[in-house]
């Protein structure tokens, strides 16, 4: 649980997934549009999955940014590619995945998979998915588990 809240993000939505959001600041203003692969028309708007997978790659970046000071490691040119996915599940309804890819050109393999490890351990965004959905570590496109081996 929360101790004290340090700020608080306000959105509404309007329509759902076809219709419109915007933070109460008025900082994000955005059309929403199913995709296609979706049943939707795959319009110029954006979807959650989209706005979820930008949140999650700044946050976890933040994450590894604070234990690469740490480590005197350098990040510049690194980035954090997050891949949010929707399906239906075995027991009904639709679920999310994600996965979250490094690319960090300054720092060995070794160092980077243990650098994605303990940023996970930490960030907001994989507490609150941890145990809800897969999420897949990965190093310039190779999964961390086969990365280490």
């Amino acid at each position: 649980m929360i101790n004290r809240i340090l700020y608080t993000a306000e959105a509404t939505a309007i329509g759902g997934r076809e219709g419109h959001a915007q933070t109460s600041d008025g900082r994000l203003d955005v059309e929403l549009d199913v995709p296609t692969e979706m049943g939707g028309t795959g319009g110029p708007g954006t979807n959650p999955e989209q706005l979820f997978a930008a949140g999650y790659a700044a946050c976890f970046q933040s994450s590894m940014a604070r234990f690469a000071a740490g480590w005197n490691l350098d990040l510049t040119g690194s980035r954090v590619t997050a891949r949010v996915s929707i399906g239906p599940k075995r027991e009904g309804g639709f679920g999310l995945a994600a996965g979250l890819d490094l690319h960090a050109p300054g720092i060995d393999r070794a160092k980077a998979i243990e650098l994605m490890r303990r940023a996970h351990e930490t960030c907001p965004y994989s507490r609150a998915t941890r145990g809800n959905i897969d999420v897949t570590l990965s190093v310039a496109g190779v999964p961390i588990e086969q990365a280490a081996a």
